[in-house]
Parts: C-alpha cells; sequence; structure tokens
C-alpha cells in the first residue's frame, strides 16, 4: 500500500511538473515525495522547512562570503587574518555574527587558482555561501573535478592561461574552504559594496571568477 502511495505521489509531481514547465531531477522529485509523505504524516512543518531555507537563501547566502570577499580586496590587515585564520577573522569582523569552526580561505593569484570540491559527499561552508548548488554535490563534479580541474573550468566557461596552476581542495566534515578569488582590473576606488556586488557564489567555490566591472549584473 505504501508503494502505491509513493506511484501515486510521484505520478502527481511529474504531472504538476509537467504543467508547469519544470524540470526536476529524480531525486528532487523523490525529495518533494519525501516532504509530502512526512508532512502528512506530521513528522515535519513546512513552514518550519520554508524557514529554514529562507534563512540560509536570504540571511545566510552568498552574500555574507561576498561581503568578506570584499573586505579582504580593501582591507590588507583583514586580507592577511582572513589567510591565517578566517574562521576568527570573520568571526571578529562584524560582517556576521557566528560562523563555524576550521573555514579555510585560499587565495587566487595570477599564477594559481583554487578550486573545492568535497569527494566524499558534499560539505560546504554553509555559513559564508548559503545552500549549496545541486551540481557541487553531484557525482561528476566531485570526480571530474580532481582529475580533470582545467575541463571542468572550460565547463562553466572559464579559460585561463596554461601557465596559471590550478589546485583542488577537499572539503571534510571538519574542515571547508573559501576561495579568495582576484580583484578585477578597475576596481581601484569602489566601495566594499560596490566590490560585493562582483563576488558570485562560483567565484569563491573556484569554478567561476568575479563578475566584470563593466558588466556588474552579467
Amino acid at each position: 500500500m505504501t508503494h502505491h502511495n509513493h506511484d501515486h505521489d510521484h505520478a502527481h509531481e511529474d504531472e504538476h511538473d509537467h504543467e508547469h514547465g519544470s524540470h526536476l531531477s529524480d531525486v528532487q522529485r523523490r525529495v518533494r515525495a519525501l516532504e509530502t509523505i512526512l508532512t502528512e504524516k506530521g513528522y515535519i512543518d513546512p513552514a518550519a522547512v520554508d524557514q529554514i531555507v529562507e534563512h540560509f537563501e536570504t540571511r545566510v547566502g552568498p552574500h555574507i562570503g561576498a561581503r568578506v570577499v570584499a573586505r579582504a580586496w580593501v582591507d590588507t590587515q583583514f586580507k592577511a587574518r582572513l589567510l591565517d585564520d578566517a574562521t576568527r577573522a570573520i568571526a571578529d569582523s562584524g560582517i556576521v555574527g557566528q560562523i563555524g569552526d576550521h573555514l579555510i580561505a585560499v587565495e587566487n593569484t595570477p599564477t594559481l587558482h583554487n578550486m573545492v570540491v568535497c569527494t566524499l559527499c558534499s560539505c560546504y561552508p554553509w555559513d559564508v555561501l548559503g545552500l549549496p548548488p545541486v551540481w557541487y554535490k553531484s557525482a561528476p563534479y566531485r570526480s571530474r573535478v580532481v582529475m580533470e580541474p582545467r575541463g571542468v573550468l572550460g565547463d562553466f566557461g572559464v579559460s585561463l592561461p596554461d601557465s596559471t596552476g590550478i589546485r583542488v581542495w577537499d572539503s571534510t566534515a571538519e574542515t571547508r574552504y573559501l576561495v579568495l578569488p582576484l580583484r578585477p582590473a578597475g576596481t581601484q576606488g569602489w566601495t566594499e559594496e560596490q566590490l560585493a556586488a562582483l563576488v558570485t557564489r562560483d567565484s569563491m567555490i573556484g569554478t567561476g571568477l568575479a563578475r566584470d566591472p563593466a558588466r556588474p549584473c552579467a
């Protein structure tokens, strides 16, 4: 009986998704079905789930990390502290109230580009980047980025000179990473707020670069 109900819910989700033109993965459909069942049985409160998602999307989110990066771009002393002990530097900065332990910041340079992955599961610095993107948790990304990081960057539309080395950092439950991307040229005199608008989530994972200052909303 339970299996029959699951199939019915799954079919209903497929019909609903088709009507609205969305393209959910099989995993996303299963999560929706599971959430529906748990809600019907009274195990979870949909409002509480919505509040958790809203918290990480609007109150935490990648804009926290963007502010950290922008501060490091304009404040050399903060940057030094960030690279020495990211957890303490961010906690002392006043940018955000508190983050988890063991966050490490790694700096991109003209000769070195950093990328972050979690090969075992999907450990991710939620405190400063919010919810992880779906592709970060996917098996193809987790396996390919270690073997062919330059090819993965190409998939994201990033082309680096052959002279630029690439280092991949593997996150764990104990240690997580934040990439400090290169500051775009032509931003001298910009405020932290202006600079933060150039920092993307992908640039702090290493699969992207900071936005072009000539096209800050691109």
